[in-house]
């Protein structure tokens, strides 16, 4: 038998092994007669087996990167990846990103859609309680995604939630959602992390407090900037999920505090690593390192209807000034890869392979600044490391390209806390961060639908705009493959978003921290998921 049969006639033992098909005795049995010595077996069994069959217990450490003293527990609010992350720890949503990252039902067991995709019926799970004892049911469901809708809400979700036209409880196991529009990606939406559940208060208003979540952990503690602990709910109604006894999450934004942390096992988990010196990280014994690409950006927006953002010439010029493969080499150290001033990764669904890639020029960044009447301009760029680690490296380069193109930036250094309530969608120009959205549908529409609260760029197209709802509404996924690549093509060129790269998750964890073979991208930490899917091994 080849080492090539052998290994996979192995993986197949471990796979029933898994799935408890096998017992210890029978596994080991097996795998000496492929030719296996007896220790070895033994180590296979440890290593591919028992290390990877989930266990219950421990303390969970994790060192997040950009929790605020503006945090809240009011979903309407949730900006940081701090509370991304205990969001996905206290609370469930309908739906949720599954580790192969397609959609899947959380809350909602099912759903059916009409033809047309304006009306959506979920079918909601029973027996699911929220930490306070109250049972959830769709009466819940309705006024949790309605507090979003109110006239008065200031909550990003609002523009995703804008063409639904009625959300009602049927029963108490039913939702129904009725839109003006049809919309195919209904199930993706409903993943957007403001978007959880809450108690309704039999008024068809919603309580927000620390009590009020149905996920694997309830809230003990929340410091705001500083800390959140956390207990397992005995009652948590997910089978082979919530391991740990408690979580623990420190806001610690110095990303060379959170490496400390982990190697010193203070830490058993840590989001962003440092790019450029990850590789060391890696060497280190007892620490295990996580990539996985994905459609996770940094940005540069500009506010078009601001000047001299309002002149196309100097938008032109701006993104013809930065050298993208520069930013991904010594930005990232080459853990990511180069955008093209629109938010469809090459990750994503209906992403346009066949656009062209704007390049690093000089020449045209001049012509088109020369074009503009704006030669001699001085621009400020706001930015902060919380952005993105090594984000004021990133605006210094681009600083630097930019001169070389006739183009006079000054990086203004931001402070990290506050950053995201009092610079980001206030400064006219700054360093910005999105996370991955699951389809473009959902990106264009937070990020560039006009009149969306986090249309950081205030960008505003008609055709684009007329585009957005159709490609929403379409069912047939090469009509709606056409209609993307043109959207993305109008962003390239008349958009007021400078796009360099797409990164990589890269986080780390003790090697005693296990987790399955797929992680999910749309999030770092496996999609803001790791303390409901991973163990101590």
């Amino acid at each position: 038998m080849t080492d090539g049969n052998s290994e996979k006639r192995l993986g197949l033992l471990a796979s029933q092994a898994l799935g408890g098909r096998l017992s210890r005795r029978r596994f080991i049995e097996s795998a000496m007669a492929l030719g296996i010595t007896a220790p070895a077996a033994l180590g296979l069994w440890s290593s591919r087996v028992e290390a990877a069959t989930p266990k219950q217990g421990g303390r969970f450490r994790v060192g997040l990167d950009d929790g605020n003293t503006t945090d809240n527990m009011d979903p309407a609010t949730y900006n940081s990846r701090f509370m991304i992350t205990l969001a996905h720890t206290q609370r469930n949503f309908l739906t949720e990103i599954a580790p192969d990252n397609t959609v899947t039902g959380e809350l909602a067991e099912s759903w059916d859609v009409t033809p047309d995709a304006r009306k959506w019926t979920l079918k909601l799970r029973k027996g699911v309680e929220f930490h306070d004892g109250k049972s959830f049911d769709a009466s819940d469901a309705a006024a949790s995604l309605n507090y979003h809708r109110a006239e008065s809400s200031k909550s990003a979700a609002k523009s995703l939630l804008e063409t639904v036209t009625d959300i009602r409880a049927d029963g108490k196991d039913t939702l129904v959602i009725e839109l003006s529009s049809g919309s195919a990606d209904l199930p993706y939406l409903l993943t957007d992390y403001h978007l959880v559940m809450l108690p309704a208060d039999g008024e068809g208003k919603v309580r927000w407090d620390g009590k009020s979540g149905t996920g694997g952990y309830r809230v003990d503690k929340f410091q705001p900037g500083v800390s959140a602990s956390l207990t397992r709910f005995p009652n948590y109604w997910k089978e082979g999920r919530a391991h740990f006894d408690e979580v623990q999450y420190f806001a610690i934004p110095d990303v060379s505090a959170r490496q400390t942390g982990i190697t010193t096992n203070e830490l058993d988990a840590m989001i962003e690593c440092d790019f450029k010196t990850v590789h060391l990280l890696e060497k280190v014994p007892n620490v295990a390192v996580d990539e996985v690409p994905t459609g996770t950006f940094v940005s540069l927006p500009m506010q078009m209807d601001v000047a001299p953002f309002d002149n196309p010439d100097l938008r032109l010029a701006l993104k013809y000034a930065i050298d993208r493969e520069a930013t991904v080499k010594k930005v990232l150290n080459g853990h990511g890869s180069i955008g093209n001033d629109h938010p469809i990764s090459p990750i994503m669904p209906f992403y346009d392979a066949g656009l062209e890639q704007r390049p690093y020029d000089p020449d045209k960044a001049k012509f088109h600044l020369k074009k503009s009447g704006l030669q001699g301009l001085k621009l400020s760029l706001s930015a902060a490391d919380v952005v993105i680690t090594g984000g004021l490296d990133l605006a210094v380069l681009y600083a630097e390209t930019a001169k070389q193109a006739g183009v006079d930036i000054q990086v203004v250094r931001e402070p990290n806390d506050g950053y995201w309530s009092d610079v980001w969608l206030k400064k006219p120009f700054c360093l910005a961060g999105w996370g991955q959205r699951p389809t473009p549908d959902i990106i264009f529409t937070l990020g560039f639908a006009p009149g969306a609260p986090w249309n950081d760029s205030h960008f505003k197209q008609d055709r684009f705009d007329a585009l957005l709802i159709q490609a929403r509404a379409e069912l047939d996924n090469n009509k709606r493959a056409s209609m993307y690549a043109e959207m993305q093509r109008i962003l390239r060129d008349e958009g007021s978003v400078v796009i360099p790269f797409f990164r990589n998750w890269i986080y780390a964890r003790r090697a005693n921290v296990a987790h399955e073979a797929k992680l999910t991208a749309n999030w770092p930490l496996d999609g803001a998921r790791g303390a409901e899917r991973w163990w101590f091994a």
